[in-house]
């Protein structure tokens, strides 16, 4: 049986590229990627401010919609610690907008019943202020894997049908001057 579960899974590697994942006191590799509502971020915007990025293989899956959701119910104790919560993955824009209206508790067909458990759990303010004014912090689109790359979080997945690539799930604190304060590998 082990044989035949391990012959049915997709072989997951670090992608080829990959930099070290920058440690502690290192300045944090920097960035330029753009949101699900179309505007460009970079690191240096947040100069001065505590940053957590966070990276997450695939929107509307079950640890990345928990994930949302558990950011999004404490996004308010980020901002008392003048911190900038900054989600990134290899998805496209589009799809990031479609994982911000199912955060919502908007009806998705790609949620599954862990998803929507996760959602569930999320407080009606919490639904309702997405619904209306969308997430309290920007998914950055990655599609190139360039940062994911800077940051040493890829991944390749080889299956007999070719091979994608998602982020892994690590989280870096950076400090208010760009460098890395805390490592979270979160896998």
């Amino acid at each position: 049986v082990a044989l035949a579960v391990s012959a049915a899974a997709p072989n997951i590697a670090p992608a080829e590229g990959n930099a070290p994942k920058p440690t502690v006191g290192q300045v944090a590799p920097t960035f330029a990627l753009v949101d699900q509502n179309g505007k460009k971020h970079q690191l240096s915007d947040y100069k001065g401010k505590w940053v957590v990025v966070y990276f997450y293989p695939k929107d509307q899956t079950p640890g990345c919609t928990t994930q949302a959701c558990n950011f999004t119910e404490n996004v308010f104790a980020y901002r008392k610690a003048n911190a900038q919560i900054l989600g990134i993955s290899e998805d496209d824009e589009a799809s990031h907008k479609e994982f911000e209206k199912a955060l919502s508790g908007a009806a998705s067909d790609k949620l599954n019943a862990t998803s929507k458990a996760a959602i569930a759990k999320m407080s009606e303010e919490a639904k309702k202020d997405i619904a209306e004014h969308g997430l309290p912090f920007p998914l950055l689109a990655d599609a190139s894997h360039d940062v994911a790359k800077k940051y040493g979080v890829l991944s390749e997945i080889k299956t007999p049908n070719g091979s994608m690539f998602i982020a892994s799930r690590d989280t870096f604190l950076i400090d208010p001057s760009g460098k890395v304060a805390r490592h979270y590998n979160v896998t």
